[in-house]
């Protein structure tokens, strides 16, 4: 039997972003940026922009392995494997250089104690390091993950029907111990992929069908529009003043879509604490040597 009353609660949690999705820019002009010519993409579920070269992965059912592709021709670069046997990989973050966090964070039954995030070296040097996140509470379905572009701090963004949770990973990941993840912000439902704005003050989120851009750390709603149809959107990343979103399906295409002026703005307010944040960061260590 539904609890009435905790989804009327659900629903008034959800309203903010509901109300904020449902309104903003209008609908940016797209265009495809390049086409997966790999056969082994199917599920292109995630995405990352690493240097000159895109990311992704496909979505639950597959090994453990990445695709390294050229966006300018569209074809597979390397194929990068990892000693795992993932449940259900559903999103890609950058990592720094040459790697990127590889988030095997599904749970479409919200039944798993724990799930995993593996920092992945694409470039065929560094190996994989796996870390164990654990949600607070109960499990819960997720399919974003996100690094804030300054502190490395690591976030898993739930797939809520009506309003999603942004769940924060402590800064020092434990390798042999398990992380508890942390609610600091809610975000609009059915969330697939989400990526930090290049400043570090604002974070777009997409669902299937739209993006809404929230700023950071406050979570608070700055913009919704509607993105191009595609036949079940889920990867999204973020390059440059651009977003890239990407499809399921052989073949797929990924479309390059200008972020507003609203959205670029939010990112500029938001990011000068962060670099005083990484002077000091940088400096204390250097001091204290």
């Amino acid at each position: 039997m539904v609890d009435l009353r905790a989804a009327l609660a659900t629903a008034v949690l959800a309203a903010p972003f509901v109300a904020g999705a449902a309104t903003g820019a209008e609908s940016p002009t797209s265009e495809v940026a390049f086409t997966f010519t790999d056969p082994a993409i199917v599920e292109s579920s995630g995405l990352a922009v690493l240097g000159d070269s895109v990311v992704t992965t496909n979505d639950s059912g597959d090994s453990a392995r990445v695709f390294v592709v050229d966006p300018a021709t569209g074809r597979t670069t390397a194929q990068v494997t990892w000693d795992a046997d993932p449940s259900d990989v559903e999103a890609l973050a950058p990592a720094g250089r040459g790697s990127v966090w590889v988030g095997d964070i599904g749970d479409n039954r919200d039944a798993r104690p724990s799930v995993s995030v593996t920092r992945l070296d694409v470039t065929g040097g560094g190996g994989a390091t796996s870390y164990e996140l654990r949600h607070p509470e109960h499990p819960y379905d997720a399919e974003a993950l996100l690094t804030h572009p300054v502190t490395g701090q690591l976030f898993v963004v739930t797939k809520g029907t009506f309003a999603g949770m942004v769940l924060k990973a402590p800064l020092e990941l434990d390798e042999d111990g398990v992380n508890d993840l942390t609610e600091v912000g809610r975000t609009p439902g059915i969330v697939t992929d989400a990526a930090f704005l290049p400043g570090g003050g604002a974070v777009v989120v997409r669902t299937y069908s739209r993006a809404v851009v929230l700023a950071y750390p406050s979570w608070q709603v700055v913009e919704g529009w509607d993105l191009p149809d595609q036949d079940q959107g889920e990867g999204l990343a973020v390059d440059g003043a651009d977003l890239l979103i990407s499809s399921e399906g052989l073949r797929s295409d990924v479309l390059r879509v200008p972020l507003p002026a609203a959205a670029l703005a939010a990112d500029v307010a938001g990011s000068p604490f962060w670099a005083v944040w990484r002077v000091v960061r940088i400096a204390v260590p250097a001091l204290a040597g």
